[in-house]
């Protein structure tokens, strides 16, 4: 095993009245700054000529800005958000993806004491009407809206951009629509009125407003407070002690209108000293190949992302010599969370790297949530396998409370937000009568007689449903075992339908391992590799095999269908997350549930029976 400095995991358990079971880590947190801007000063102030961020210019080499660059940056821009009057009753909404620009304005925001809410671009950029960006705009009431291409989002910003607010842009500005640009602001002479709003900011202050993906209902805009943040980070490095031994290098395409992209990973690189390359990929057949590009120049020392990352990854650090001497060589640790990642690709991903560099590297993962900043139950040094989410970190209690058959996971600590922004009536229910936040989450333990094991992830509640019997289907722990009787073929897997008589799945194949299956080369189409005799025959084995070892009808498949169209994100069918949006999908592909329920099976249904 590669040496890597990772804390002690453990828990202390107590029996409540009902079932109800507390956990909680019996080491200390430790003191933790009050504001995140505090560690952009201090970095500015230790190590100002450190490359704190980095993305890839016209020409294709990296941009690269100091934290000493940074912090002057900031404080122009913090300058300029004062000489316009805004203030948390007229924030700032930045429309736009990752980028430099973004992240200096954010964190001029925060300097300045003035909330921010980074909106994801597909709301602009892929909507064909502008509902819920009108309502976010509404629900913020915004005094400057910030667009680095301003002309990509024309549409939208005439549809929606609010009456008097002022939009900012990097470069092409709209035609239709007055702008302002960025460098103006940059240009702004600081007085002294910065470093007083500065010393304003405090704990309580907030510092974001991130809406959530909506994999559950309606986008919430969940508060982020400077406690939140700076706690969180602390819960990090309590956990990862390897942060504070050198400073990190992320190369990251986490979206920062997300936690795990905005809170966690580009919260670890500045509160940890750090250089964050900015990835224009993500795991996606189109734009992977930037991903790879980026990663055969940048030797990371960690990787915190969501399990496509590195299933789709695994090819290529197979096949390319350079890709996997680089990102072996710094690397320490290989975090995933948000969604499972199949035993056998966990497996793969440790096989790689002893091949790659004679050692195994650790792999952890857990569980958060947005309204958690997010870290808060995590694995350890002990190991861990799919479906494992771990203990609570030091700072977080969790409470596991009944709910039907299962316990629901509950948290409390500082990294917790007070509530969703301007509404009340969401924040009440969100919490229990002990002030705990409400997950959401199914959990269970590894084993009862020794809590310290740690927890399983035991579905999301709000995915489980009945059959027309009555019986509950717990989606999570049956998605588990189909990708893991489908033995590499299934990629991910929707489990169907509420009110049904038996359970469907619609899977999600993995298309180059269903092509080696076949015996078929890259120039057969998705419909030939789907529809080949070994592949279907391959599959209807894998639900034979649930099947026969079902209790019930709510713990097997009685007929599936492979999807030869990928899930989407432009239709909402994956979460910023990286996950399968289960009730989105299913709606959207409504027609081929219901052809799963015929009377007649059509060719394109597997039968396990």
């Amino acid at each position: 095993m590669r040496s890597v400095r990772i804390a002690p995991s453990d828990t202390v358990v107590r029996h409540g009245d009902d079932g109800v079971i507390y956990m909680e880590s019996p080491y200390p947190l430790g003191a933790y700054a009050e504001k995140l801007t505090e560690r952009l000063e201090h970095w500015a102030s230790v190590a100002p000529d450190r490359t704190y961020l980095a993305e890839r210019d016209m020409s294709g080499g990296w941009r690269r800005v100091s934290y000493g660059e940074a912090l002057s940056a900031v404080r122009s821009l913090a300058q300029a958000i004062l000489d316009r009057h805004l203030s948390p009753e007229r924030p700032i909404v930045i429309l736009s993806g990752n980028s430099i620009d973004h992240a200096l304005l954010a964190l001029a925001s925060m300097y300045a004491g003035v909330l921010y809410a980074p909106i994801a671009p597909a709301y602009s950029l892929q909507a064909r009407e502008f509902t819920t960006l009108r309502q976010i705009f509404a629900r913020m009431e915004p005094g400057l809206v910030f667009a680095a291409e301003g002309a990509a989002f024309e549409r939208a910003l005439t549809d929606a951009l609010p009456r008097g607010c002022e939009l900012v842009v990097s470069a092409s500005a709209p035609a239709s629509i007055p702008s302002t640009p960025l460098s103006a602001l940059l240009a702004t002479p600081v007085t002294s009125a910065v470093d007083a709003a500065h010393a304003r900011v405090n704990g309580d202050t907030i510092a974001k407003i991130l809406f959530t993906s909506g994999s559950t209902g309606r986008p919430k805009g969940v508060i982020n407070t400077q406690r939140m943040l700076c706690s969180n980070q602390q819960m990090l490095r309590a956990v990862f002690l390897f942060l504070q031994d050198a400073p990190p290098v992320l190369c990251d395409w986490l979206p920062w209108n997300h936690t795990a992209g905005s809170n966690h990973n580009f919260g670890i690189v500045l509160y940890n000293g750090g250089s964050l390359y900015i990835d224009e990929g993500k795991p996606t057949a189109t734009h992977f190949g930037a991903t790879v590009r980026n990663l055969r120049e940048v030797p990371c020392t960690a990787h915190f992302t969501v399990p496509r990352f590195y299933e789709m990854l695994m090819p290529h650090l197979r096949s390319d010599a350079v890709l996997r001497e680089t990102f072996f060589r710094d690397l320490k640790l290989l975090f995933y969370a948000a969604a499972g990642l199949g035993q056998r690709f966990w497996d793969e991903l440790r096989d790689v790297s002893i091949e790659a560099c004679g050692e195994e590297l650790l792999i952890m993962t857990g569980l958060g949530a947005t309204e958690t900043a997010p870290f808060a139950i995590c694995t350890g040094l002990d190991g861990a396998f799919a479906g494992m989410i771990g203990l609570p970190v030091p700072g977080m209690a969790l409470k596991l409370a009944p709910a039907g058959e299962k316990l629901e996971g509950r948290v409390r600590g500082p990294n917790i937000t007070p509530g969703y922004y301007r509404d009340e009536e969401l924040t009440r229910a969100a919490f229990d009568e002990e002030g705990f936040y409400k997950l959401g989450d199914g959990m269970r333990f590894v084993d009862e007689s020794t809590p310290g094991r740690g927890l399983i992830f035991d579905g999301r509640l709000a995915e489980d449903f009945k059959l027309s019997t009555g019986t509950w289907v717990s989606v999570g722990p049956l998605r588990a075992r189909i990708i893991a009787e489908g033995a590499g073929l299934v990629q991910d897997v929707v489990i169907g339908a509420p009110d049904r008589d038996y359970v469907t799945a619609l899977i999600f194949p993995n298309l180059a391992i269903c092509r080696t299956v076949a015996g078929l080369d890259g120039q057969a189409t998705v419909c030939e590799v789907l529809t080949h005799p070994a592949v279907r025959d391959r599959l209807r084995q894998a639900l034979g095999r649930l099947a026969a070892e079902s209790t019930g009808s709510s713990t097997f498949v009685a007929r599936a269908m492979l999807m030869e169209e990928p899930p989407s994100a432009d239709v909402r069918e994956i979460t910023d997350k990286g996950s399968l949006n289960q009730k989105t999908v299913l709606a959207n592909r409504v027609a081929l549930v219901d052809e799963m329920y015929g009377e007649t099976l059509t060719p394109r249904v597997i039968s396990a029976r």
